[in-house]
């Protein structure tokens, strides 16, 4: 009488083309029993994923059709991104998902991606220049080629904080994917990142600050209060250009910050800020509240002139009523910068210019937390531990004073 050809316990062990083959009855997400089949060349092989398959089962519903990350990505970022995220991060995660995610791991089965696999994936990231992978000089015309496609490599690579957020953009999705019982782990949570240099910010002294905006003053520059809002109450430029005139409030001096407008691909979008912690309502001082009377004539003496007044309720517009392009509200501070004689600064480091006002001024951090609208209080603490070469120079000079 022949042997056994399978151990006990291993019923469900056979040979299956050049290999072996085994299933276990499972559970499934949509509440059926199904097989669920392993596949090896060893009976040893299968036996193992045969083992940690019935350990799976046990701790809960198992799917028996695990799909490719590419189809799965996709699926998430239409039925669950899109729907329920603000339209800046949805496009931001589809740029992630396309261009560094998809052409490296698209292939991979969500439950078949391992840490070793994901770490590969993330050490090659600063090493792909996306100029050569999208061919971006290329395209350009002979005369205008200057790097890629000449044989003079450019290296645009992202840095170690976009790497960050590629990395981000994946793990979620994966947890996502835990959510749904498709995998029991998230293997991209566990990876190693490079270290992020945070990038040293900008900002103006007092003076600089007062230079400015007098010389927007002076010249009558129709964004003045704009800048007045960004430098002295820490302002958002979205935040500024989605001002509606409703929101000022002269009776009670007071202002409500709960709109931005944000150009998203082809879109100018007009709508709530991103989190409940950027909304609030802050009093107004007089040069505030001077600034803001000051454009409001400007606007209604725009809307008498002209012929075919678009009315978007927005305090800063353009001469017809329509919304000011962010693009062209740069190249107006960027203007500015060099009229006033001042050293150039983004926006975004014109708000931070208040907050180190704020420090210089030594308001307490929980009031400038207040101001500045920060939804954690570590970020205020990290632009007051930014203090000025003034007071680094005041405090060495006192130190000295005291060894003296």
């Amino acid at each position: 009488m022949a042997g056994k050809a399978r151990a006990d316990g291993e019923g469900s062990i056979y040979p299956y083309r050049s290999g072996f083959c085994a299933y276990v009855w499972v559970d499934t997400p949509g509440g059926e029993k199904k097989r669920k089949y392993v596949y090896g060349k060893t009976r040893e092989d299968v036996h193992a994923k045969w083992l940690k398959l019935h350990q799976e089962a046990k701790q809960g519903p198992v799917s028996t059709r695990v799909p490719k990350l590419a189809p799965y990505l996709h699926y998430w970022l239409e039925e669950v991104i899109k729907p329920n995220r603000a339209p800046k991060t949805y496009v931001n995660y589809e740029v992630f998902t396309r261009l560094y995610i998809n052409p490296f791991l698209g292939d991979r089965r969500l439950d078949r991606l391992n840490l070793r696999e994901a770490q590969q994936w993330v050490n090659k990231l600063p090493t792909v220049c996306q100029c050569c992978a999208q061919g971006k000089d290329a395209r350009r015309t002979k005369d205008k080629r200057r790097c890629c496609a000449i044989g003079k490599c450019c290296k645009q690579a992202p840095a170690g904080r976009t790497i960050k957020d590629i990395r981000d953009c994946l793990r979620g999705a994966l947890n996502h994917a835990i959510r749904e019982e498709l995998i029991h782990r998230n293997v991209v949570a566990l990876v190693s990142l490079p270290t992020i240099r945070k990038p040293k910010r900008q900002r103006w002294s007092s003076d600089e600050a007062r230079t400015f905006l007098e010389s927007a003053k002076n010249d009558h520059d129709p964004l003045y209060a704009a800048y007045v809002l960004i430098v002295v109450m820490g302002l958002r430029e979205g935040e500024v250009l989605g001002l509606p005139v409703e929101s000022i409030d002269f009776g009670n001096e007071e202002l409500d910050i709960s709109w931005q407008l944000q150009r998203v691909q082809k879109e100018l979008l007009h709508r709530q800020t991103k989190t409940p912690n950027s909304d609030d309502t802050l009093p107004l001082i007089d040069v505030v509240t001077a600034a803001l009377r000051g454009r409001i004539d400007r606007r209604n003496r725009d809307k008498a002139k002209a012929e075919g007044w678009v009315e978007e309720g927005l305090l800063f517009t353009t001469q017809y009523g329509t919304p000011i392009e962010p693009r062209n509200f740069l190249r107006s501070w960027t203007a500015r910068c060099a009229k006033a004689g001042v050293g150039y600064i983004t926006v975004h480091d014109g708000r931070h210019s208040c907050g180190s006002l704020l420090a210089d001024l030594d308001v307490h951090p929980r009031v400038a937390m207040r101001i500045l609208r920060h939804a954690n209080f570590t970020v205020t603490m990290e632009v007051y531990t930014e203090v000025s070469s003034e007071q680094t120079r005041a405090a060495l000079k006192k130190l000295g004073d005291s060894l003296r």
